[in-house]
């Protein structure tokens, strides 16, 4: 099978390239392959499955609907399955955003949402412009790319997204965050900056592709003030973030901004395509097909994303994920302290990153005036040949990883917000036995 992949699909597949292989069953946290092997699954479908594997709220949803005889197809039609997804998605939202929501649903991926996000934007306000921030990502189609962070050839204005191991601004902390808002400001007020007032700002309050960076709360809350004060509607991006994953049932939560548009997908379709964008009233200036999408009704999708959306909520998985990550991080903190080709562990809930770098090179050199124990002083090259040799090694011991951040050397863990105690622990221990192995041998660095 892994064979007439190769030969017959697309040279664009990616996730097949580093894991060769065929999985047949899965259920929770586990996949089993073909061939037998049974592995724990931190991928979680990059972030798509909150219950894990076919949980079963989701299959005996996914059941009710097929046995109903009810219509799978159905165009933007109103129908019981969708009243009962709007009706728990409105219930999930912050208070003081769905008292004012309207919801649109769209094509059935995040990418689809997105474009339907600064589409809405630029009819409301009436301006073209964008803001996004570096080391974004934000889908795959054509206006989604330019708002991501390897765009080329754009018509979107590129701020500077605040962390601590690689400040831009080579600082970190606070005083990052500060004079990345400031930037902000200024290119802004600035009426010689080049940048007119623009239709939207679009941030992801967790970064996830581009190497799991937390938005720190502080400063979502000034792009939040900066917006407003200028009457720039803010997008945020909660397609990874969102049901649970960061520890509050929405990112934004965690810093209390009220956003005027989000985007949604992955874990609310409970496996299935499902893309919505959720916004404040007023901005609903659509005329009767100005957006559609021949896909927008999936009862499927809808059904198994109330039962997740549900799910996530009665049961406290959010929280669960809170205490679960903080636990994790801690561990993962001692394992950089163990191994130097752990340059930073970071993350919020159970959306962690683990960046490999080259212990043979020199850190790059602290500002003037500042410390090197500083945040965003010493940071050591970043190393993708020492992340996918993780990466394989993970495989081998039967543990799911993914790669991501600017250069591919973050393991990315995103596991299920279902994952026990017991399972928590052979995902680290794993994880660490496979970072021991790739230490303990020489690596050629690019």
């Amino acid at each position: 099978m892994l064979r007439r992949q190769s030969a017959r699909e697309s040279a664009a597949r990616t996730y097949a390239r580093a894991l060769p292989i065929v999985p047949v069953r899965a259920r929770g946290l586990t996949i089993e392959g073909a061939d037998g092997r049974r592995y724990l699954d931190c991928l979680s479908g990059a972030g798509t499955l909150a219950l894990g594997h076919n949980h079963p709220v989701v299959l005996e949803a996914i059941r009710k609907v097929l046995d109903s005889g009810a219509p799978l197809h159905v165009l933007d039609l109103a129908t019981p399955v969708k009243d009962a997804f709007t009706t728990e998605l409105f219930r999930t939202l912050p208070p003081a955003f769905a008292d004012r929501a309207r919801v649109q649903f769209c094509g059935p991926a995040g990418t689809d949402a997105v474009e339907a996000a600064l589409k809405l934007v630029r009819t409301a306000t009436g301006r073209s412009g964008i803001l996004a921030f570096t080391g974004a990502y934000h889908g795959m189609t054509a206006g989604a790319l330019e708002a991501s962070g390897g765009a080329g050839d754009v018509r979107v204005t590129r701020l500077p997204f605040p962390q601590d191991y690689r400040c831009p601004f080579g600082v970190g902390g606070e005083r990052g965050a500060e004079l990345s808002a400031r930037w902000t400001e200024s290119l802004l007020d600035d009426t010689k900056s080049g940048v007119p007032l623009p239709a939207g700002m679009i941030l992801e309050p967790v970064q996830g592709e581009g190497g799991v960076h937390p938005a720190p709360d502080a400063w979502l809350r000034r792009m939040r003030r900066i917006t407003e004060a200028r009457a720039i509607p803010l997008i945020a991006d909660e397609v990874q973030t969102g049901v649970g994953r960061t520890g509050r049932f929405w990112a934004v939560e965690h810093s209390g901004v009220v956003p005027d548009v989000m985007v949604l997908s992955k874990a609310i379709g409970g496996s299935l395509p499902l893309a919505v964008v959720v916004y404040r009233d007023d901005l609903d200036v659509w005329k009767p097909g100005a957006h559609a999408g021949t896909f927008r009704g999936n009862q499927l999708a809808m059904a198994a994303g109330t039962a997740t959306l549900a799910y996530v909520r009665e049961n406290r998985l959010a929280e669960r994920a809170a205490t679960l990550g903080a636990r994790m991080l801690d561990r993962l903190r001692c394992l950089a302290a163990e191994f130097p080709c752990v340059g930073d562990v970071r993350g919020r809930g159970l959306m962690i990153g683990i960046e490999l770098v080259n212990p043979e090179s020199a850190s790059d050199p602290a500002p003037p005036d500042t410390s090197a124990s500083l945040p965003g002083a010493g940071a050591r090259p970043a190393a993708p040949a020492l992340a996918a040799a993780v990466q394989r090694e993970c495989l081998r011991r039967g543990l799911i990883v993914e790669l991501g951040g600017r250069h591919a050397s973050v393991i990315r863990l995103l596991p299920p917000l279902t994952i026990t105690d017991e399972q928590t622990d052979a995902v680290l221990d794993r994880l660490a036995d496979a970072v021991a192995a790739v230490a303990a041998e020489p690596v050629v660095h690019p």
